[in-house]
């Protein structure tokens, strides 16, 4: 991990990719990013899926940093878009888990080793390369996912925003962290109330606003629009708290159930539980009864423990008797690290 040492913040977060490149060198993985635009290459399909089609998504970028135009042509093998696009969105305010899923890994580094490249070829130093990589995020335009997908909130993947052209607040920060990770240097993602950003690791001679963390100090960094500096809280953030969150694979549990009578007191309970994050959980038990008020549950039944990779489902069949003359409703619960972390109900009932 690199620590940037500079006394004065001039960042902005980006960061992620999964694409086929576009090269001007075909000898070179990586896309194409140069001060001026390039000739057209030939597209270079670079760990392409077996047995997916290998038809590519073609975007064109282009930004302004350090006085230049710079140009950047990203082909993305449509087979690695639609893998995320049918991804679902793990119920969890945590958004490490868009930066650290493994399935775009190799594309990351392709377009980190590019920014690299530009870099020594343009004599960028360490800030400046960072630089570089900034501005190509806040370049990319704000979208509401009110107006751009069905949902009120629905946060992408790094190749989502890269193909989508750009995202809110979430997409733009879980892009720059993924991107500066892979570079190498210290970062975690902010989030301030109804927001997000990232925090950039950086020394006691910076300036600006930082977040303490484990130790660290992470300067604040703007994603949406363009000019941000580092340590540069818009006015609406700036003193409220926010939360920290690692960038770290971490499990994010679900569970669905399914409740079958055997006869009017005795419940055949089915219940099956998935971890959507990317770290593993280990020692999670499933916890089923009646709601008896107060945080208080009747007749508890309770798994053995168990263990869930990243992807992984278990199921169990348990059997519940219901008390006798209650109004109550079945609670269901996937316990993790001594906690409720997911938990469902049904329908309130008399037995």
């Amino acid at each position: 991990m690199r620590t940037l040492i500079v006394a004065i913040a001039l960042l902005s977060l980006v960061g992620t990719s999964c694409f086929l490149l576009e090269e001007k060198e075909p000898r070179t993985p990586a896309p194409t990013a140069t001060p001026t635009p390039a000739p057209t290459p030939t597209p270079l399909v670079i760990g392409q899926p077996p047995g997916k089609s290998t038809e590519t998504i073609t975007r064109d970028y282009e930004w302004r940093y350090a006085g230049r135009n710079w140009t950047w042509t990203l082909n993305v093998p449509e087979a690695l878009y639609d893998l995320y696009r049918e991804r679902p969105r793990p119920p969890t305010k945590d958004y490490s888990v868009y930066v650290t899923h493994p399935d775009d890994d190799f594309y990351l580094e392709i377009l980190a080793r590019t920014i690299e490249d530009a870099a020594e070829r343009n004599e960028l130093d360490e800030l400046e390369t960072v630089n570089l990589a900034v501005t190509f995020v806040q370049s990319l335009p704000y979208t509401s996912d009110t107006v751009t997908t069905p949902y009120d909130e629905y946060p992408r993947y790094p190749v989502e925003t890269l193909v989508d052209r750009g995202g809110d607040c979430e997409d733009t920060s879980i892009l720059l962290a993924a991107l500066l990770d892979e570079l190498g240097y210290g970062v975690v993602l902010l989030s301030p109330p109804d927001h997000m950003a990232v925090g950039v690791l950086g020394s006691a001679g910076m300036s600006g606003d930082y977040w303490e963390h484990r130790g660290g100090l992470y300067f604040y960094l703007e994603t949406t629009g363009e000019g941000w500096r580092l340590g540069e809280v818009p006015s609406e953030y700036r003193g409220e708290a926010a939360h920290v969150y690692d960038i770290a694979p971490v499990p994010v549990l679900t569970h669905e159930w399914k409740a079958t009578t055997t006869d009017y007191r005795e419940v055949k309970l089915s219940v099956t539980a998935e971890n959507q994050g990317t770290g593993p959980a280990l020692n999670v038990r499933i916890l089923a009864g009646y709601d008896a008020g107060g945080d208080k549950v009747w007749n508890v039944e309770e798994s053995r423990p168990f263990d869930l990779d990243p992807g992984q489902k278990e199921s169990f069949t348990m059997n519940l008797t219901a008390p006798r003359g209650e109004h109550t409703r079945l609670v269901v619960q996937v316990v993790y690290d001594g906690f409720a972390v997911d938990e469902s109900y049904s329908e309130w009932f008399d037995t």
